[in-house]
């Protein structure tokens, strides 16, 4: 048996090495060993202001005075946000904070409470 990865676009076991990288003989998809090892995962790997990996579900605390765009409305340092929402994208957390509503915010601006 095999210990190569499958492939990552359309999950073929039958992939095979080429020189230092993998191809995918069923849909011509070829990618490097390191590129297997962030698609394993599936998850978003996002972190806070100081590094800490974030999930789902986790809760975060603003670290910085930040403008609500379109709005006289400023979220506070020290606001927890509860819930939050990993995407992908620039700004990477959705979330809905109390007396504002839904909002996008940026993981450098927060912290993992």
């Amino acid at each position: 048996m095999s210990d190569l990865p499958n492939c990552p676009q359309c999950q073929s076991s039958y992939t095979y090495e080429d020189r230092d990288l993998f191809v995918c003989p069923e849909c011509g998809h070829e990618w490097s060993a390191g590129e297997t090892e962030a698609a394993s995962d599936g998850a978003l790997k996002i972190s806070d202001a100081n590094g800490n990996p974030l999930a789902d579900g986790d809760t975060v605390t603003v670290i910085k005075d930040l403008k609500v765009k379109g709005s006289s409305s400023v979220v506070k340092v020290g606001t927890k946000v509860k819930n939050i929402r990993l995407v992908e994208g620039d700004h990477d957390i959705d979330c809905k904070i109390d007396g504002i509503g839904p909002m996008k915010l940026k993981s450098e601006f927060v912290k993992k409470a």
